[in-house]
């Protein structure tokens, strides 16, 4: 059979075949190399030049917003503006924090008054629990070194398994990003492997800390392509103009005493010391705290004593004084309040203004508490 040879109109159209020839862009290697070395100035520079963008001054008084309390970028940023100002930070969950006081109500504030000056920072955080503090500290409190600082201890995270978080049962509990993804397992955690890992980079590389600063701040707390979908039509660039917004200068709840909210006495089925993993993670943020040359001050409580059953009051009483001999043991400065009374308390564990008031004259008073202030202005 003869065979016909293809006409100039085919032969033009017959294309030679080419390895990743459906590819619009082919990166020669330099190309590449180019490419990964634009990507990565952006994943290290681009959050150092946020920083140079987005005005940032904390006044007197200053408290992270509650509405980020999950930024941790913004606490790593405050953390290193504190540090370079007050020789004493305070740590600790919404107690330090102010839940039910405004932020010139708070102990910080209280403390600056009775030292006449602005020594102390308040670094408190709604929600956090010790494995959460202890992974604040571990991830985003690096420049908490060679400082005093006020530690707070709320044994009302080992009131019972749930706060302890050692129920099977699954929940949600304050700051997941925080705890331990992998090791020790946290039986009511059930974040899916994929996110974990995500969690992890997070933590390692700060341009993704960055970018969930901008979500919180900026994007309704929304990723970037989720909001252009409900926002077709508007400027994302104009919504960062806008800045950080201003700390509430308000009380987060209404501050009444505890027995005008209608609460009933409670009795609390306290976890062992030696079995509670809150304990365990209180002692490791307090080692880190200590490993990198900072001087600890522990305040364990207060606690709201009177709106307990006695056989509760004896238990708590029990752990107080197992958490005093430990640290006694560890040779660590520390205090433990008496019962304020019933009318400072707006729940189990949070002042009003006036405990406040009541509870920083206590620490003034306090010789180990004195030590550690002076020792502080001596660095």
């Amino acid at each position: 059979m003869q065979q016909t040879r293809p006409t100039q109109q085919e032969s033009a159209l017959t294309v030679p075949a080419i390895p990743y020839g459906s590819h619009e862009v082919r990166l020669s290697g330099r190309q590449w190399l180019a490419a990964a070395a634009l990507i990565l100035c952006v994943l290290v520079f681009a959050p150092v030049a946020w920083e140079r963008i987005e005005e940032f001054e904390p006044g007197a008084d200053y408290r992270m917003p509650y509405g980020l309390s999950s930024d941790y970028w913004l606490f790593d940023r405050y953390c290193r503006f504190a540090a370079s100002r007050c020789d004493t930070l305070v740590l600790g969950d919404s107690v330090i924090w102010g839940q039910y006081v405004r932020p010139d109500q708070t102990l910080t504030h209280h403390l600056n008054d009775l030292a006449g000056r602005s020594r102390f920072a308040n670094m408190g955080v709604d929600g956090l629990h010790p494995a959460a503090l202890a992974g604040l500290i571990d991830y985003y409190g690096r420049a908490i070194s060679g400082k005093n600082v006020l530690l707070h201890c709320n044994v009302l995270w080992m009131s019972s398994t749930r706060h302890d978080l050692q129920t099977d049962k699954e929940f949600h509990f304050n700051h997941p990003r925080l705890v331990p993804q992998f090791v020790p397992r946290i039986p009511c955690y059930r974040e899916s492997y994929a996110d974990r890992l995500g969690i992890l980079v997070e933590r390692t590389v700060p341009f993704f800390a960055w970018a969930n600063h901008l979500r919180l701040v900026y994007f309704d707390r929304k990723s970037v392509p989720a909001w252009t979908l409900e926002h077709p039509y508007g400027n994302p660039a104009k919504g960062i103009g806008r800045g950080l917004p201003a700390p509430e200068g308000s009380a987060r709840q209404e501050p009444f005493p505890w027995t005008d909210r209608g609460v009933a006495r409670q009795s609390f089925p306290w976890v062992p010391l030696d079995a509670s993993f809150q304990w365990r993670s209180f002692r490791r943020a307090l080692a880190m705290l200590r490993g990198r040359g900072s001087r600890v001050f522990v305040l364990v409580g207060p606690f709201n004593e009177h709106m307990l059953e006695q056989e509760s009051l004896q238990t708590y009483a029990a752990r107080k004084a197992e958490i005093a001999a430990w640290l006694r043991e560890q040779q660590v400065a520390h205090y433990v309040p008496p019962a304020l009374p019933s009318q400072y308390c707006a729940d189990a564990s949070h002042p009003l203004d006036e405990g406040y008031a009541m509870l920083a004259a206590q620490l003034f008073e306090c010789d180990s508490f004195i030590e550690f202030l002076d020792r502080a202005s001596t660095q």
